[in-house]
């Protein structure tokens, strides 16, 4: 089956622009659009309450001031955490962002979204699938938007969903499986994404001769990445694609 085509580009910035900004914040989305960037790559999770909101670690500890786990906490709780501090002082005031929220600024700024369903330990990939992918469908047209996981029941149940003319699935790994093919078959995804330290070869020609998307996350040396882009790698997902940019890799 012929899949419409999405956007995609070259470079996309991981959790926004997370080199110069707090990760998956909206200061980290507006960082990349005023960088240039048209796309980024962000984490969607359930709070407590079962407010989807843009955020990676299953707690707050890393990239807050405050302490807790998601699971646990109400949407009106996680707002009076500074998301933004710990980074640098200019970002302080920073709150944690909704999924709604989200979607808002990527559509005023007419940017593409591969929004990664991260189920955490004990979390329910069905749940997670069936409040993140209406919005996501609502607020971005096809080609702006592509729904990745490691949990195969999130992309499975997102397949049940939407279809794969409505939406677009990529399959998340570390190092590409044996049986990449019959992952990618089973949904219907449209890309696989991997760890590129763990990119071989022949594996990596055998997806872009197939006509599958390959991604590689998270790549923040254009030198030491370079070879791969023989190898039929379609983009990278960088902290800091800017460096690419300098080493002359165009965004398509």
């Amino acid at each position: 089956m012929a899949l419409p085509r999405v956007d995609l580009p070259r470079l996309m910035a991981h959790r926004g622009l997370s080199a110069h900004a707090p990760e998956n914040t909206l200061a980290a989305i507006r960082a990349a659009h005023a960088a240039g960037f048209e796309w980024v790559e962000l984490d969607v999770q359930l709070l407590g309450d079962g407010t989807p909101v843009i955020w990676h670690d299953p707690g707050m500890r890393r990239c807050s001031d405050g302490r807790g786990k998601l699971s646990k906490l109400r949407l009106e709780q996680a707002r009076e955490f500074d998301v933004g501090a710990w980074f640098a002082d200019g970002f302080r005031g920073e709150r944690m962002a909704t999924l709604d929220e989200t979607l808002a600024v990527m559509a005023e700024l007419g940017m593409g979204l591969n929004l990664e369903l991260k189920v955490a330990r004990g979390r329910d990939p069905e749940a997670l699938a069936e409040s993140a992918i209406p919005r996501l469908l609502e607020a971005l047209p096809y080609e702006r938007r592509l729904v990745s996981s490691f949990s195969p029941a999130a992309l499975e149940h997102s397949r049940s969903l939407a279809d794969a003319s409505s939406l677009a699935l990529g399959v998340l790994c570390e190092s590409l499986p044996r049986g990449w093919q019959a992952q990618v078959d089973a949904i219907q995804a449209y890309s696989i994404h991997c760890d590129w330290k763990r990119l071989k070869e022949k594996r990596a020609r055998q997806i872009s001769e197939a006509g599958i998307a390959l991604l590689c996350y998270t790549a923040n040396d254009p030198l030491a990445f370079k070879s791969r882009w023989d190898w039929g790698v379609a983009g990278v997902i960088s902290d800091d694609p800017g460096r690419f940019i300098a080493a002359g890799i165009s965004q398509q």
